[in-house]
């Protein structure tokens, strides 16, 4: 007869190991900051535009896991744009968490509903 237990047990470690590595990856601001260098010329030095051209979204202060679901989405064709798609191809996995870090971690005007006070 099978332990319930033991296999429960077993099941939960297994999950648990699995999922410590997707938590446990970050991206390196440096690195990403060496990485952004291409992405400059339409997103801005630090992520915060470029002055006359609007059509381009700003990266500084997205939050790190948006940043990288969205260089995800683009590389496999889930987010549709051509120049996106043609940059994210290029980029492995490391590629974005640092990416995502750098831009994270600028000052941007952006802000959530955390700030708001009632």
């Amino acid at each position: 007869m099978i332990n319930r237990n033991a296999l429960r047990i077993a099941l939960y470690t297994a999950l648990f190991a699995m999922a410590v590595p997707a938590f446990a990856a970050k991206g390196d601001v440096a690195a990403g900051e060496q990485k952004s260098k291409v992405c400059q010329a339409c997103h801005g030095k630090d992520g915060n535009g470029v002055p006359n051209m609007d059509m381009y979204p700003r990266l500084a202060g997205q939050y790190a896991d948006y940043l990288v679901k969205a260089l995800k989405d683009y590389k496999s064709g889930a987010r549709k744009n051509p120049i996106m798609a043609g940059f994210a191809g290029t980029l492995e996995e490391q590629d974005m968490l640092d990416l995502a870090a750098y831009f994270s971690a600028q000052k941007s005007p952006l802000h959530d509903l955390s700030q708001h006070h009632d």
